[in-house]
């Protein structure tokens, strides 16, 4: 996949679509002052830390500037920081680690008014007021560089940022009541010096380039926060793109933010623009993926020990669902690149990013998209439905495929016929026929994408392209009427590669 036909508007609105994701400076900000605050909590006089050396700081998509509001509009942000403090493991055991921290946050949630943590197998959860809409994951750890130092020299393995390795607390470790050095390890911030040495050149440009503009007298004064690059960006797109993908699907099997993240990562060879960015990353992506037997590992750049891609050794389905999304990803920018305008931009994205979120981050102001313009309610929401996979075929529409009829039959009744948009009882078998005018030899699929709650519940929402024969020179579906609510059907005439006609939305409303 590459971007020659992509010009100076499909690089705009990549740059507008991505900064449209991003999330406001003050969200930072508001981050910023919370972890800073329960970091001046745990160094008061009072505190069971208070003879301790204490480290606070954040990990995750906040540290490495990735982060992006939630699909869902009441769901809360999550704020990552980890609480490094150094205890001996010779001399305290991870319960007592992880319950002394848990006393801490309870007394702070007191103290201003919040809700009592929540305690968890690593760490400790802190929930803000409902209108800050963020939540806060403290981990508690102890320093452990000197023994990982130690522990990869043995088997000769790397030692990039090892001295920043840390211990971590674990219920479910076995030695967690127990005097023992040997904890769950963890490097975030081993991670996060990687991260950004994987984009350092074009970060520490943007950065002296605000500095600048801002008449600022150093860059220390332009924080890291503020400044973002196109890996940054892109990986805000990819992530997005994920959410909306499985937003009505099984999340279990989803890809995870750290897998996308440090193969983005890999991938970035200093791209100039947001568009070349994520081209070149999904063309390259896979290609950090190791095979070591029958095992896919994705090393953890910060500790080579750990396999980031762990999950997928132990269900198919994790291997799977990545795939399928790096494919629909790809083929969502090749569309998005292939867009003659504003409009089919907006309605290439809209499934994988939403409609409201494309339009403003483009500055559509027209009444709307080709889409919206020609279909509201049902059609739209099937249009733009995020399971619905995307046309993988190039398109050449030389020809024509129309459903002709269909038809629904309940047990012990005659067979009726209903129209596009028409309703039909639960329960009931389906025949659609179509008929078209392309000269054989050619393939058939079918897409039928399904709406609803029983739909979803059943995780059968279906959406990808399905084949079928041809029959007496007619092209015939049958279905069931399982799931109420609102489903379409489609056909698609495939010939030597390229999609030559398809039929378009055939909607039906099952009750």
């Amino acid at each position: 996949m590459t971007a020659p036909s992509a010009n100076h508007r499909h690089t705009s609105w990549m740059q507008q679509l991505a900064e449209g994701l991003d999330l406001p400076v003050s969200r930072y900000e508001a981050a910023d002052r919370s972890y800073h605050s329960f970091s001046e909590w745990l160094e008061r006089e009072a505190s069971e830390f208070a003879d301790s050396r204490v480290r606070v700081y954040t990990q995750g998509s906040f540290r490495l500037g990735t982060a992006i509001a939630p699909v869902q509009t009441d769901a809360d942000y999550d704020l990552d920081i980890v609480c490094e403090f150094d205890w001996s493991k010779h001399l305290r055991t991870q319960a007592e680690l992880h319950a002394a921290l848990g006393r801490e946050l309870i007394a702070y949630a007191r103290r201003y008014n919040m809700q009592a943590p929540t305690p968890w197998n690593r760490c400790w959860t802190l929930n803000y007021a409902d209108e800050a809409r963020f939540h806060m994951d403290v981990l508690p750890c102890v320093p452990d560089g000197q023994r990982q130092r130690y522990l990869r020299e043995s088997t000769s393995m790397a030692l990039d940022h090892v001295d920043m390795s840390v211990s971590i607390t674990d219920k479910e470790h076995p030695q967690f009541h127990s005097i023992s050095i040997d904890w769950s390890i963890s490097n975030p911030n081993g991670y996060a010096d990687w991260f950004y040495e994987r984009m350092r050149p074009v970060f520490d440009a943007r950065r002296l380039q605000m500095m600048l503009v801002e008449a600022k007298a150093n860059v220390a004064e332009i924080p890291a926060f503020r400044v973002r690059t196109p890996l940054q960006l892109a990986i805000q797109i990819f992530k997005r793109h994920r959410d909306m993908r499985f937003l009505d699907q099984d999340n279990a099997f989803k890809p995870t933010s750290v897998v996308l993240t440090t193969l983005s990562a890999l991938s970035y060879q200093q791209e100039g623009t947001v568009l070349e960015a994520v081209v070149a990353i999904l063309q390259r992506m896979d290609t950090f993926i190791e095979s070591r037997g029958q095992t896919s590992w994705i090393p953890n750049p910060a500790d080579p020990r750990e396999n980031l891609a762990e999950a997928w050794s132990t269900d198919v389905r994790y291997r799977e669902a990545f795939q399928e999304w790096l494919e629909d990803a790809r083929t969502d920018v090749r569309l998005a690149l292939e867009s003659g305008s504003q409009e089919e931009f907006i309605d290439a994205w809209s499934p994988r990013l939403g409609r409201e979120l494309v339009e403003s981050a483009v500055g559509h102001t027209q009444s709307g998209s080709l889409i919206t313009r020609a279909f509201t309610g049902a059609i739209r929401k099937l249009r733009d439905a995020p399971h619905r996979a995307p046309v993988f075929w190039p398109l050449s529409q030389t020809g024509m495929v129309v459903i002709e009829s269909a038809h629904y039959v309940r047990d012990g009744f005659r067979s009726q016929q209903f129209s596009n948009d028409g309703r039909v009882p639960v329960g009931s078998k389906l025949v659609f026929t179509a008929s078209t005018n392309v000269p054989s030899p050619y393939e058939i699929y079918w897409q039928i994408i399904n709406t609803g709650a029983e739909a979803t519940r059943a995780l059968d929402l279906r959406g990808r392209f399905e084949d079928a024969k041809t029959a007496h020179g007619h092209l015939v579906r049958r279905e069931t009427a399982i799931y109420r609510g609102t489903h379409s059907v489609e056909c698609f005439i495939v010939k030597q590669g390229y999609c030559v006609a398809r039929s378009g939305l055939f909607v039906v409303n099952i009750e």
